[in-house]
């Protein structure tokens, strides 16, 4: 379930970022909620949520707008005019990496209520999509059909229709399929003056003088823009105004970034699905050779994608055929592929049908705009010189002297992109932080567009223009026809209300860095590291690849997905919206809904570990005299329960049951805390004798050993089944797991400490049979004490209950317990530990099937505390209790995590358990 609050409509004070002096923020807000049916903003919050996209840039907006509808654009729009011109700039999902969906005066938040499909119509092949609408939501809603929308950016589960319209995207299919402006045929749009538009051809919707102007410079027109580009996407497209291309004002408006009108709705093109997708991938022996094959037109022979991508970018290649740099061709049916791999003279090639196989290949290529964040070796890439595009007949020169200009000015960068349609993406390892760095930056933008329009290409191929490229303009189309793209401008918009900056008369591209002001270290700097590409605003269900983000997709909010959060962490650490740094409740609301489920730590592109960041800004919120009781009572109870089970045990149970104990521990009273056992698995082990030496440790977490006993007396069970001896620490041991979750981190170093003692001389490998436990010890145990040699080797030394059966006994056949599975992955096995070995295991037992992916919503003391009960429930919605209830009713119900288990016990009638288990009972149903 996702919730949809109304925001309030909340009122600033700091008007230093809006339009002018006259501008009376108080007043503006007021004016805005009164008049609007939808939501208003102008708190911290709202603000720093939308400071940045996906770009370099950062400018700080007065407030966000998120209208109900066209009447509520256009009432925006007439307020923030009569209020001295504030600013406003339409924002979709944020993902545009030139800077052009920040704004200095009024967001307007497009997604959150004008995101909905108005209608198809299968037999014209069109819908009417409103501007918030989701790229995978209309395509999922056409496919039944046998249609799709062609341009498809990487993008596609979460950018929008209109921010699509505004940068003129367009994917991987552009070679088949086009542009964005070749898919639009009519647009509904809202000028700065409140004018309602219908753009169409033979110059409808045009604003008076616009096609006078056009007249005026026939010849600056048909002459100005450079030929043979597929990919142009650079400036405002005013050549379709010519008579001959039919005076199109839709083709002439797209890709305007927001700058001449907001869309309200769209009639959108929808093309035929291919009826037999296959994927061909050609290798090749490097990447300029993979270039020229792309230019030498593919898509005669029925590609319908040809991506290129080189080996800097794909790093493990093992599942590509052989070669330096590949091609991703898409073509429709058997026959096709095998003319395609004919003609393309490659190295090696591959020709993938199942659709498994073609996800997993086309997931390198679409997380690729993150990937490439991340250089050889830890340093950091960003954008800046994205999206550039040639004639694809230069493609292969001009990349052979891009990379010479890297060098020269020594940078690193990994291109990747649309080779078919000469269009290149790349991130570069600019030093942003400096003002040295800065100037280099600045060099190298204007050296390498002079190399792109001495190539003849386009400075943006993809994504536009936006503060990153705008200032470059003249060097592409000289100065008249960037002057005639100011006229224009002022045609549309007179006011100059919309998207300033952008485009006409921009801003230079070295100022307002989204890096200025920052500290060099620390979470913010950790922080920074997001840029922006919005993976985790994928709403819906998650497929099984995926955990992040799930307080996203149960509520919507951007506050509750891991951009939002490194948003609100980059501002603090700011300092400039969010003022009061670690004591910030506006970043401590936003985290108060993180699961610390670790899913971004895996499936973030860049690697946001907003879990880590979450735990360091408790521990830094609640420091300082008085911070302990102004924790929760729970970060009391739950997150010191190791200490507490050591102490008091079984008598625990009983306190429980007191009056008013659930309150007083600072749990919610809807949900039965675990029953401590009566007896703990390290007393149990101690009472038995194994004639085996050991050749492993087994630990006893806190949850097995108190909670869940029976979880390693099955593991004992099954290891002595397969001959590997094992003893338990010699000590009593804790990974800090719960101290971690709740930000105690001096109070988890201290136990860390104590069990590094206590493990000091133990040999081998250690099996840890609680996911969460053996998460922390390999990821958090050696980052929180990186100093100390002994964390690293224990982490080093940590295996699943499934590694250590394969790799200690890899002879050692599990008996066969053939039935199908259902049940939970724990979200810290996916993140961080992998189950691989877990999914042999299943398939040697003959337990047919595949586990949820997700997060069961429970995630240790989340669920439990007051508040989190939505939320938690719609977290298990998303995967786990439909893979439930769809299950064949003799599945055997696994989950290795207790919270999991505790959850499908809490919101099921049925209960799960440990593969240990599972197995345990079949050796000893089979009498062995």
């Amino acid at each position: 379930m996702r919730r949809r609050t109304r925001h309030p409509c909340v009122v600033g004070t700091d008007d230093r970022h809006a339009a002018g002096p006259s501008a009376d923020l108080a007043d503006l807000a007021a004016e805005l909620g009164a008049a609007l049916a939808g939501d208003v903003d102008f708190g911290a919050s709202a603000r720093a949520l939308t400071t940045m996209d996906a770009s370099n840039y950062r400018r700080v907006p007065a407030g966000t707008v998120a209208p109900r509808d066209a009447d509520d654009v256009a009432a925006a729009l007439e307020i923030c005019r009569r209020h001295g011109t504030v600013p406003v700039v339409p924002r979709g999902a944020g993902t545009s990496i030139g800077g052009q969906a920040t704004g200095a005066g009024v967001v307007l938040d497009l997604t959150r209520h004008m995101d909905g499909l108005v209608s198809v119509d299968p037999v014209a092949r069109t819908a009417v999509v409103r501007p918030g609408l989701v790229l995978g939501r209309l395509r999922d809603a056409v496919r039944p059909y046998g249609l799709t929308f062609g341009p498809d950016p990487s993008t596609h589960s979460r950018c929008t229709l209109g921010g699509m319209i505004g940068n003129n995207a367009c994917g991987a299919h552009s070679v088949a399929w086009g542009t964005t402006a070749d898919n639009v045929s009519s647009l509904e749009v809202v000028s700065y003056r409140g004018e309602r538009l219908t753009l169409g051809k033979g110059g409808q919707g045009a604003p008076a003088g616009l096609t006078d102007l056009v007249d005026r410079n026939l010849a600056l027109l048909r002459t100005g823009y450079p030929p043979g580009l597929p990919r142009r996407i650079s400036g405002y497209a005013l050549d379709a105004l010519l008579p001959e291309r039919g005076t199109d004002v839709v083709r002439s408006f797209v890709g305007s970034e927001g700058t001449l009108g907001v869309v309200t709705e769209a009639t959108v093109r929808l093309v035929p699905l291919p009826v037999d997708p296959v994927l061909v991938v050609l290798g090749y022996p490097d990447e300029t050779a993979a270039a020229d094959a792309a230019a030498a037109g593919l898509g005669a022979y029925g590609a319908l994608t040809v991506e290129g991508m080189a080996a800097d970018l794909v790093g493990d290649a093992r599942d590509l055929p052989r070669g330096g740099a590949w091609l991703f061709c898409e073509v429709d049916g058997a026959g096709t592929a095998r003319e395609l791999v004919r003609a393309a003279d490659a190295l090696d090639a591959a020709v993938v049908r199942d659709r498994a196989g073609q996800r997993a290949l086309w997931r390198i290529r679409e997380d690729a705009a993150g990937t490439a964040t991340r250089m050889p070796g830890g340093g950091e890439a960003w954008p800046g010189w994205e999206d550039c595009a040639v004639p694809p007949a230069r493609l292969g020169a001009y990349l052979r002297d891009f990379r010479a200009l890297l060098a020269e000015h020594g940078l690193r960068g990994t291109p990747y992109g649309h080779f078919g349609d000469g269009c290149v993406h790349v991130r570069i390892d600019f030093d942003l932080w400096t003002g040295e760095g800065v100037r280099d930056f600045r060099r190298f933008s204007e050296a390498v567009a002079d190399l792109v329009v001495a190539h003849g290409g386009s400075l943006s191929g993809e994504h536009g223009d936006g503060k990153a490229r705008a200032e470059l303009l003249p060097r592409m189309y000289g100065k008249e026809l960037v002057g005639l793209f100011g006229a224009v401008k002022d045609l549309w918009d007179p006011d100059g209300g919309l998207n300033p900056g952008m485009l006409v008369r921009p801003e230079p591209l070295d100022s307002g860095l989204r890096f200025e002001g920052l500290p060099l270290v620390g979470v913010g700097r950790a922080a920074a590291r997001c840029v922006g590409v919005a993976k985790c605003r994928v709403a819906g269900p998650s497929s099984g690849a995926s955990v992040m983000c799930p307080s996203f997709r149960a509520t919507g909010e951007e506050k509750h997905s891991t951009r939002g959060r490194a948003r609100l962490l980059h501002e603090m650490a700011l300092g400039e919206v969010i003022t009061d740094g670690w004591r910030s409740e506006e970043v401590r609301e936003a985290l108060d809904l993180c699961l610390s489920c670790k899913g971004c730590r895996s499936d973030c592109p860049v690697g946001v570990d907003m879990a880590a960041y979450k735990a360091e800004f408790l521990d830094r919120h609640y420091a300082g005299p008085g911070g302990w009781w102004r924790r929760p009572r729970s970060h009391w109870t739950m997150g010191r329960l190791p200490s507490w089970l050591a102490r008091f045990g079984r008598g625990l149970n009983a306190a429980m049951r007191l009056p008013h104990a659930a309150r007083l521990a600072g749990v919610t009273p809807e949900r039965a805390l675990p029953r401590v056992a009566d007896r703990t698995f390290t007393s149990w082990f101690a009472d038995r004798s194994s004639a085996r030496a050991p050749v492993l440790t087994l630990w006893p977490d806190t949850f097995t050993n108190h909670l869940a006993p029976q979880v390693g007396r099955a593991a004992v069970r099954v290891l002595e089944d397969a001959g590997l001896g094992h003893e338990l620490p010699p000590g009593r041991v804790c990974c800090a797991l719960t101290y971690v979750s709740t930000g105690q981190l001096g109070a988890a170093r201290r136990v860390m400490r104590r069990t590094l003692d206590v493990m000091e001389g133990v040999e081998g490998p250690v099996v840890v049979l609680e996911p969460s436990c053996a998460a922390t010890l390999r990821t958090d145990l050696p980052e929180l004490l990186p100093d100390d040699p002994r964390a690293a080797r224990l982490a080093a030394s940590v295996r699943t209950f499934a590694e250590a059966l394969e790799e200690l006994a890899p002879d050692w056949i599990p008996p066969a317990v053939d039935r199908p599975v259902t049940g939970q992955t724990h979200c810290h096995q996916h993140a961080v530990l992998g189950d691989a070995a877990d999914r042999r295991l299943r398939e040697r037992a003959g337990l047919r099937g595949e586990l949820a992916g997700g997060c069961c919503g429970l995630a240790g003391n989340f669920g439990f505390e007051p508040g989190h009960e939505e939320v938690s429930r719609a977290c298990a919605e998303d995967q786990l209790l439909p893979a439930l209830r769809t299950a064949p009713g003799a599945a055997e119900v696994l989950a290795d995590g207790f919270s999991c288990r505790t959850q499908i016990a809490h919101l099921t009638s049925g209960g799960a358990r440990h593969l240990a288990e599972v197995l345990a009972e079949a050796l000893d149903g089979a009498g062995t």
